[in-house]
Parts: structure tokens; sequence; C-alpha cells
């Protein structure tokens, strides 16, 4: 611990998460997803944020619809976590869940790669990088939220996606973020594919989806209950905590300085020609004005990921992690898995 000029003690924390390799059935995935979280306080943190029941009818219709697959990787969580069926759909399907505190997501997309943050607290997060390669479905390669779901990812197109909490408003019974980008993750191979899918799911609360493709299409789509906009630039996109489409903006929350910040500081590096590396370090450098600590308010970096469309490699990394994972996610696609088993970093907090 080191003693700041403010009087403030830093601290210094361990912090680490599991990487899992999964090539098998969504049912054997949910399956070994559960004894992975047994026993484990995740358990405990999903219990406390969600329903202890939703309406089974209307989840099973939705996700029969959108997502069969996840129907069975939950009936396989069910299995492995020797919980009944009905409370592991609300505690993991991420349907109609209650609202989340405010979190905080930055990305760079244009036509060679697709780079994010991803900011909140370190209690309320899996710590699990998950590449799946399973039937029926596309492989991908993500950060899972609420075990099936993702906060951000790849697939074996090349689509990358992120998600980026607007507001709470309009909140409704409907599918979380997470669960979204995991379905698009799931089936989506490109970003028009991805829109039309994000505009066909009813939406529980207000976010962002920052989107790329393998055919140098990205795009922003911002998202309500009531509606779904598409953001579009001929050069690039930034994409951050608040809605940029005019009809939009009067669902934003009524301080967004911190987003307005990091947005402009996003366009300002559009024109600097930076190599997926130099991006990369941009978000992840933990003295980027991209870069929070403020982990006690919900408001600290936990993981920085990239994508390169031209390589078909992803870069990833956790809060000052000593080392950044690359992944060439081709090579992992056809059957190639990689040594590594957990990424290693520090919390920074302060007392």
């Amino acid at each position: 611990m080191t003693l700041e000029r403010t009087g403030k003690v830093k601290r210094l924390s361990n912090f680490e998460i599991d990487i899992l390799q999964l090539r098998t059935t969504p049912y054997e995935i949910g399956f070994h997803l559960g004894e992975y979280l047994k026993n484990k306080n995740l358990i405990n943190v999903f219990n406390k944020f969600t329903k202890p029941e939703i309406n089974m009818n209307h989840f099973h219709s939705l996700f029969s619809s959108l997502s069969p697959n996840l129907l069975e990787e939950l009936q396989g969580l069910s299995e492995g976590l020797q919980l009944p069926y009905e409370k592991v759909a609300a505690m993991f399907s991420g349907y109609d869940i209650p609202k989340l505190a405010n979190m905080g997501c930055s990305a760079f997309v244009d036509h060679r790669y697709y780079v994010r943050n991803y900011d909140f607290s370190p209690d309320i997060y899996d710590g699990l990088l998950l590449l799946l390669d399973s039937k029926n479905i596309l492989a991908s390669c993500g950060y899972s939220l609420q075990i099936i779901g993702r906060h951000d990812g790849v697939n074996e197109n090349g689509l990358a996606i992120g998600l980026h909490f607007v507001n709470n408003q309009e909140y409704q019974e409907g599918i979380a973020a997470w669960t979204s980008v995991r379905m698009v993750l799931d089936t989506c191979k490109s970003t028009e594919e991805a829109i039309d899918l994000l505009k066909d799911i009813p939406h529980a609360a207000c976010y962002n989806f920052s989107l790329g493709d393998s055919y140098e299409n990205y795009a922003a789509v911002e998202v309500s209950p009531e509606k779904v906009l598409v953001r579009k630039n001929p050069s690039f996109i930034s994409c951050v905590n608040h809605f940029q489409n005019t009809d939009m903006k009067k669902k934003n929350r009524a301080h967004i300085e911190g987003s307005l910040k990091r947005n402009e500081y996003i366009n300002n590096l559009k024109n600097q020609n930076l190599s997926i590396e130099e991006a990369f370090d941009k978000f992840s450098d933990k003295d980027s004005p991209l870069f929070f600590t403020d982990y006690n308010n919900l408001f600290g970096t936990l993981h920085t990921f990239a994508y390169s469309f031209e390589k078909k490699t992803l870069i990833t990394n956790i809060a000052q992690g000593n080392n950044d994972l690359t992944i060439n996610f081709e090579e992992w696609v056809k059957g190639n898995n990689i040594k590594e088993s957990k990424l290693k970093g520090y919390i920074q907090t302060f007392v």
C-alpha cells in the first residue's frame, strides 16, 4: 500500500479470472459450467440480484424462438448445480431481472479492429473468459455475465459486439443486454444480421451495442424497450454510455459528463492511425483517460477486449494485467486450444 497526497491509502489487490474452453453440446456446456460454479460466491451474488421466479411461459416462448440452444444450456446448468430448472432460469437467463446499477463501457470500432473496456465492480463480475464451440451455433470467445450472457466477444465469423449501459428508463420485463450479446454471437454472421436480431429482441432497458464485422461494416445500435435505432459513420464508431441519435437523446441520464469526455477522447483517436496493439494500450493502460479505478463506486476498469478483423486475432487483458493474451481465433476454431487457464492483474482502490 502507498500513501497518496490526498491522504488516502492506495491498495492493490490481486485480481484474476479463469479461462474455460468448451467443445461440446449446449447441454454439456451448461452442465460443466454448473459444476464449475458449485461452491463459488457467484451463486450468492446472482441469488441476491435476481427474482426468486420469473414467468416461465413468457421466458420459454421467447427463448424457443430466439435462442433454443440457451434453453439446453440452462437445462445443463440446472443439472450441474443440482438446482430446479425454474430457479436456474430466474438466476441465469437474463430474463426479467431487476434493475442493475449503472456500468461503464467504451469502444472504438473501424474496418480494421474492435477495441473496448468494461468498467464496473469486481464484486458483480463473473471473472470468466469463455471459448465455446458447440453444435448449431457459431463458435465464440467472450467474457461471461450471469454465466450464459456476455459483456462482449467475437464469433467464428469475425463479428464483434459489446454492450454499453445507457439508462434504466422505461425498464420492463424483457431480455437483459448481456443475454442479447450472447444471442448475437451464437447466431449472427454480420453487423446487419446482428442489427436485425437486436430489433427483434424485447429489450428490458436502454443500452448501446457496438458492432463490427469482417466485411468492414460497423455500427452502434441504440436500443430501448420502445424503439431501436442504428448509428453509422463512414470512418469509425465511438460508443460509450449515452445515446447520440437525436430521437433517443431524451432517454439519456441527466448527468453524462463522463461519457461525453470518453467519447471526445475516442473521437480524437480516429486520426492517429493506431495499430490494434496501440489502440489496445490506449484503453488498457492504467494512466489512460479510458481506464478507471473507482471500484468502490462501481466504476473501475475490469477488462479490455480487442479483435482484429484483418488478422482474425483477439487481444485481451484484465485490470493491470502483466501480460496481454493474444489468441488466433481462427486457429482456435480449427481445434487448437490455448494453453492459458487464467489471467492475473490488480485492482487498485483507495481507503
